[in-house]
């Protein structure tokens, strides 16, 4: 089974052999409401760990997506492009934003793991 580790600002990363697959974790959908458009990025594109580089906008807000560490965006899931609810129905499953290729894998073991996300959420 892959495992999942997140970041501060609510993505969450799951490793499956060299493929990062990183989304919005559920609490993220919940808070932003009714996802009603997402810009992805473009496969190809290198990123650096915390740059905004995914959109997310609905009824309520827009907000960006950052990526959780360094690498090229490998691939991109084009079925929340289209139906933007995917993600409010599955964040953390088939509503995945992108898949990453890191440039130091290493890097996932400096994410949060499901035990500090959880303390993060209840931390006021």
């Amino acid at each position: 089974m892959p495992e999942t580790r997140f970041t501060k600002d609510h993505e969450w990363v799951r490793r499956d052999g060299a493929i990062f697959t990183v989304g919005i974790t559920n609490h993220a959908q919940a808070a932003l409401g009714d996802l009603v458009f997402i810009e992805l990025p473009e496969p190809g594109r290198s990123v650096e760990a915390g740059e905004a580089c995914a959109v997310v906008e609905s009824v309520k807000a827009a907000s960006d997506v950052f990526a959780p560490m360094s690498g090229t965006i490998a691939a991109v899931n084009g079925a929340i492009i289209e139906d933007p609810a995917l993600v409010n129905r599955a964040a953390e499953s088939e509503g995945w934003f992108f898949q990453l290729t890191p440039a130091s894998p290493e890097a996932f073991e400096d994410l949060l793991d499901a035990t500090a996300y959880r303390v993060l959420l209840e931390t006021p």
